[in-house]
């Protein structure tokens, strides 16, 4: 029974071992890496069943992903295999402060030639969310009929759609492209989840309320600003408020913050909690996340995030 829906792009990750510039590390450690891969392990970590759809080069990487996904019980009926391209996969540094370099081997991967054939055969007789980011439509323009496929169909079954716009503009062909192509699928979403900056570029404005307005005068029910170790900022048709961030003494690695942002905010209004409790839970499983050094590791299970509110929020409990 698959209660939430993702599609993206998994990749090989390696991480450096040792600090330094990517060209002169000798030592890596192997994971795995994607934002939406993100966020389907922090939704089964708190007890979701989440099916993932891509498409996985019949490669060694391929191989390592599809099982990570076993691994961390994540329904993979969806993924499947192709024999023609290989498996993206990216290198990130080790940094003690700011964000790490991140470079990506991903052009004409397996999972940018997602067709829309490819989700023919999903059952959506379980699913209640569909989650999406702006990271597949970059990817190709099959990607991108794909999301607007998925999306559709979710609209028209009265599915909640939370969509996280995640600008990758190296992916781009160009920055008009982008922001045209990720508003008009923010506008066929529920919920829409921007970051500060991100608003910016999509809205013209840093004013959190400028940038909520813009969505919401399109149809938008719910809109909400990440801004970074400030929290979040949260706007509805009916009402507008700021949630304060949680402190983190030593930032590891900021990489999968807003996934895990996400993968609280889904799972907290999953669980029937208030909109505001769910951006505490989605500000909690951020914090956790940026004081770990992989892109999924400091994704919390129940336990684990109910110890940590407890600790640093006891007013949540």
């Amino acid at each position: 029974m698959c209660e939430i829906l993702t599609l993206g792009e998994p990749m090989a990750l390696f991480l450096a071992d040792q600090e330094g510039a990517l060209d002169q590390i000798e030592n890596f450690t192997k994971l795995v890496a994607g934002a939406e891969v993100n966020f389907a392990i922090g939704m089964a970590r708190l007890g979701h069943n989440v099916a993932y759809i891509t498409k996985l080069g019949e490669d060694p990487f391929g191989k390592y992903i599809n099982n990570f996904l076993l691994q961390n019980k994540i329904d993979t009926r969806y993924v499947t295999f192709d024999t023609g391209h290989f498996t993206g996969f990216q290198m990130k540094s080790k940094v003690q402060v700011g964000d790490p370099e991140v470079f990506y081997f991903r052009r004409h991967s397996a999972a940018s030639h997602l067709q829309p054939e490819d989700i023919n055969t999903i059952s959506w007789d379980s699913v209640k969310h569909l989650h999406v980011t702006g990271i597949p439509p970059a990817l190709s323009l099959d990607c991108r009929d794909v999301i607007y496929e998925l999306t559709a169909i979710a609209r028209k079954k009265g599915i909640c759609i939370s969509f996280d716009t995640n600008l990758r503009p190296q992916l781009w062909k160009s920055k008009e492209e982008m922001i045209r192509v990720i508003n008009d699928l923010a506008f066929r979403s529920d919920i829409v989840l921007p970051g500060i900056n991100e608003g910016k570029i999509l809205t013209g404005s840093d004013d959190p309320n400028v940038i909520a307005d813009f969505y919401l005068t399109k149809g938008v029910k719910t809109v909400i600003i990440k801004l970074g170790d400030k929290g979040a900022f949260v706007k509805t048709q009916d009402t507008s408020f700021f949630v304060d961030g949680f402190k983190v003494e030593t930032v590891i690695d900021t990489v999968g913050a807003g996934d895990g942002f996400a993968v609280g905010v889904v799972s907290g209004l999953r669980a029937g909690l208030s909109l505001k409790e769910a951006v505490v839970r989605g500000n909690a499983i951020g914090a956790l996340a940026v004081m770990s050094p992989g892109d999924n590791d400091g994704l919390p299970n129940k336990q684990e995030l109910d110890k940590y509110l407890k600790d640093n929020f006891p007013s949540h409990c």
